[in-house]
């Protein structure tokens, strides 16, 4: 036997046990074997729940859109407290004719709107002026609030609702709701008619002739049990 390879002495039991204890306080109670690499638990999965799948009424509406060439985009169901809501809605991209200020709005008002322009307005334009629509201005759409002079809440709260207060003319006139309500024979008689229209396709319609809150604007909305045009 050489000089440097010299047998270490036997171990007792006693001498065992203190190591064995020694070795399991270093690797912290577990045993690993040899050969393998002791590795932390693998971290849990995040589970991503998809967005719940619209309605039918939804999902009907969507084709109807889509049947119908309205370019739009499908928007996420959101609550923002207070009651306000925006559920079922879309962004209008194209119907036909620009649009301003268009948010969120339910399906059903945004294929109504989309449906007005198309059939109702661009037909009156050409009749009374001989010419084309080139662009609805609006107020816009969702807006958190109640009806004026009233606690409850407004359907433009729930994305349900448009303000419209203008159209501008391809040969450049802007036929404003303020000003044209009242105004010559020919521009009470379009505005006439676009008002005709939308009493055919939303739950309600407001005009001047409704009160002062709507001197400047025509409202339209799919909310209430009935009918309802003024």
């Amino acid at each position: 036997m050489s000089g440097w390879a010299k047998r270490k002495p036997p171990v007792g039991n006693a001498g065992a046990a203190a190591l064995l204890a020694l070795a399991l306080s270093a690797c912290g109670g577990e045993i690993v074997p040899r050969g393998r690499v002791a590795h932390s638990p693998p971290p849990r999965a995040v589970v991503q729940r998809p967005p719940a799948q619209p309605a039918l009424e939804t999902r009907q509406c969507f084709a109807k859109l889509e049947s119908q060439a309205v370019a739009f985009t499908p928007l996420p169901d959101r609550s923002f407290g207070g009651g306000c809501s925006a559920i079922g809605s879309v962004k209008l991209l194209d119907i036909g004719v620009p649009a301003t200020n268009l948010g969120a709005m339910t399906c059903n008002l945004a294929a109504n709107f989309a449906a007005w322009a198309r059939y109702g307005v661009q037909p009156a334009a050409r009749l009374v002026f001989g010419t084309e629509i080139e662009k609805i201005e609006t107020f816009g759409t969702y807006n958190c609030r109640p009806i004026a002079g009233s606690g409850k809440l407004s359907e433009h709260a729930h994305s349900n609702a448009i303000d419209v207060s203008a159209f501008v003319l391809s040969d450049g006139r802007r036929i404003t709701v303020e000003q044209g309500w009242t105004g010559d024979r020919q521009t009470r008689q379009f505005l006439a008619l676009v008002h005709a229209s939308a009493c055919k396709r939303f739950s309600t319609v407001l005009s001047p002739d409704y009160n002062a809150a709507h001197h400047d604007h025509f409202h339209f909305d799919m909310g209430g049990r009935g009918a309802f045009c003024r």
